[in-house]
């Protein structure tokens, strides 16, 4: 039976690839890519040459399928995202299904993921914490999301872009401007930044820049560890 192998892929910082990685990179027969391009200069960056096939969420039931074909053929495949962990807010969970529906051998190459590196430096004391990924971009819907996500009660962690975040703030400030938050910027990247203080104090200082660059992951904390 053919092993479809899950693989975690640098976020920035092409450093942070494991050595298990780039082995099983090397021996697959396969690579499904989230961007085949912008894995294309992952392995060219590790002197890696192997046949790759598109498998991005416009396409991944169809791509799956294809997987599937050439996992029956007795040949492993690797899937990657575009950066940090598949299924983690990126596609994956589909032709994870399918690949087990078919039977075979499908195992995760732990590498990067934003939540898990931005929950390490957060100072997070929560026990429980929620993942969203990324909001509605509609101010409506992302404003009521945020309602409920700070309702709870437990910490949850966010991804949001330049255009957007301090909207974002402006929203949770609407709800609770003294929740804990940290906000890391480009992590793992040349202009990597965190900042770390009650939303009212980051929101002063992120709004009070005339541009926003690079990707952004907000963890925020729970109600009774802000």
């Amino acid at each position: 039976m053919a092993t479809l192998f899950v693989i975690g892929t640098p976020i920035g910082n092409l450093g942070d690839i494991s050595f298990r990685a780039v082995e099983t990179l090397k021996a697959v027969r396969l690579v499904a890519a989230e961007d085949t391009r912008r894995t294309l200069k992952l392995l060219t960056h590790f002197g890696i040459r192997v046949t790759m096939l598109s498998c991005r969420s416009g396409n991944e039931k169809v791509a799956a399928q294809k997987v599937v074909s050439f996992l029956n053929s007795g040949g492993d495949v690797a899937y990657t995202s575009d950066a940090g962990t598949p299924g983690i807010s990126d596609p994956g969970s589909a032709l994870v299904r399918a690949v087990s529906a078919a039977g075979h051998v499908i195992i995760p190459i732990p590498g990067p993921s934003a939540f898990a590196s931005l929950i390490s430096v957060s100072g997070a004391m929560d026990k429980t914490i929620m993942f969203e990924g990324f909001l509605s971009p509609k101010p409506r819907r992302r404003c009521m999301r945020v309602k409920e996500l700070l309702d709870t009660g437990n910490a949850f962690v966010l991804y949001e872009s330049p255009f957007r975040i301090v909207k974002l703030l402006q929203d949770l400030a609407e709800f609770d401007n003294e929740r804990y938050v940290c906000v890391g910027r480009e992590m793992t990247k040349f202009h990597e930044e965190y900042l770390r203080g009650s939303v009212a104090e980051i929101l002063t200082v992120l709004s009070g820049r005339s541009e926003q660059m690079g990707e952004f992951s907000i963890f925020v904390s729970g109600k009774m560890c802000r």
